[in-house]
């Protein structure tokens, strides 16, 4: 096995049978993740593997399969599954680790391994590093005799199961009734289960799109990183509002009745202060990352609750709110954590939290939606060849130099991605004109360096 590093920051992610994501190379990542889990309890282990819609999973799945096989694991495989739902699955079916094949956001030609504990919840740093040390060393001695392999077993109703638990986090004898609703579910792994949840709550008319999935679209000119359609969707019909997910369902994005686009900070303030109210909170407060919007700290930490923030990752916000007893997190890129509900992220959960808050409102979605004043944000990535500038000395002191001269007015985040070869570049303050030019003064600093 080469040197190169498997896992990111959310699982191990790259161009489909390239790299990381060859079919040899993903039987060694199973082998590897299945001796780790069979040392932690017992020969006859198990392990679910859900997917989302990419062509490449009929490649990934089966050389996963081998792999834990040959390590002695029984595999249960679910189909497409939102990745909450292999989470959900592998906590109730009592299975040892559960594996979610998808890359998330990106279209078709990657492809990804989102590994989960008996508990549903997303690995730890430790043992992420833990597995990537066995994959360096040599498994064969490990495999199991031939009368030990692992068994396969294909298992045809977890779409329904999942979409009864879904269901079940909405208000008891509340309705969608009245509501028309355009659902977006990038031809990925929600095609079947989210507008059958929406239509099962009461909604009067659902309009889904993005549910055609061919193994080539998902993402593709639709959900949550591309809301252009669900905002024309949403106009045409003459809907309530819209939903936008991603391909493996666990980001959500909203528009109102007027096709404006609502983000993941204005979707998290509004079941936070809903929830506040209620009595939902298991502390008062909420966890978000470094790149949530100011207005978004200023808004939770104005009705007297406190604001975390921790690092980018979904897995992190989870890890903080676990840590200190929160039961709701998220992201500005729409990953909302309900831990009362789920492990992991849900866009169709979160979705049914926000619906109950504009039924409870009685108000169009444009009045609920809409929950604090947005501080002025530049977000911009600069794609890099070779090696990263990221700690080149000149960057970090035009970093430090743009942070003081913000103040208290303002912040700046430079960093590198997890899964690309790109540097993010995020400054937010009150002065509008003063957050365009520090972010275009790094991006081009940025620039300069990386073509050196």
């Amino acid at each position: 096995m080469s040197q190169q590093k498997f896992f990111g920051t959310d699982g191990v992610r790259g161009r489909a049978n390239q790299g990381k994501m060859t079919p040899m190379s993903v039987m060694r990542l199973g082998q590897a993740a299945g001796r780790y889990f069979r040392r932690q309890s017992g020969l006859k282990s198990s392990v679910v593997i859900g997917k989302d819609t990419r062509l490449s999973g009929y490649m990934i799945e089966p050389a996963l399969v081998a792999g834990f096989t040959s390590m002695g694991m029984n595999v249960k495989l679910t189909g497409p599954l939102p990745t909450s739902a292999v989470s959900l699955l592998t906590r109730t079916l009592r299975a040892d680790m559960g594996v979610m094949i998808t890359a998330s956001h990106n279209k078709f030609h990657d492809n990804g391994i989102k590994l989960f504990g008996p508990d549903g919840r997303k690995l730890s740093d430790e043992a992420e590093a833990e597995i990537e040390a066995i994959l360096r060393t040599d498994s064969t001695e490990k495999l199991s005799d031939s009368a030990e392999l692992g068994r396969v077993v294909r298992y045809e109703d977890m779409q329904a199961r999942y979409l009864e638990i879904a269901k079940a986090t909405f208000p008891r004898r509340m309705r969608l009734t009245g509501l028309k609703i355009v659902i977006d579910c990038a031809n990925g792994a929600a095609y079947k289960t989210a507008p059958a949840a929406l239509w099962e709550l009461g909604a009067d008319e659902v309009y889904p799109i993005g549910v055609a999935p061919n193994g080539l679209n998902i993402n593709a000119g639709c959900g949550s990183t591309d809301t252009a359609l669900l905002s024309q969707t949403v106009l045409e019909k003459g809907a309530h509002l819209g939903i936008a997910l991603d391909g493996d369902a666990d980001r959500l994005i909203m528009c109102d009745e007027k096709g404006r686009i609502i983000d993941g900070d204005q979707l998290l303030a509004l079941i936070g202060s809903g929830w506040h109210n209620n009595g939902q909170l298991t502390k008062p407060g909420i966890v978000a990352t470094v790149m949530s919007n100011l207005g978004l700290e200023r808004f939770i930490e104005s009705r007297g609750m406190d604001f975390i923030r921790t690092s980018v990752g979904d897995r992190h916000v989870a890890a903080r709110m676990r840590a200190d007893g929160y039961n709701l997190g998220g992201e500005q890129s729409g990953h909302i954590l309900m831990t009362d509900f789920t492990p992991t992220g849900d866009g169709t959960v979160a979705a049914l939290q926000v619906l109950a808050e504009i039924v409870r409102r009685g108000k169009p979605a444009s009045e609920v939606l809409d929950q604090f004043e947005t501080v002025p944000q530049m977000l911009k990535n600069v794609k890099y060849e070779g090696q990263s500038p990221m700690m080149h000395p000149e960057l970090l002191s035009a970093i430090k130099d743009a942070k003081v001269e913000f103040g208290s007015a303002g912040r700046v985040l430079v960093r590198a991605s997890g899964t690309e070869p790109l540097i993010r570049v995020m400054a937010e303050g009150d002065d509008a004109s003063k957050v365009d030019k520090i972010t275009d003064d790094l991006v081009a600093l940025i620039v300069k360096l990386a073509a050196k």
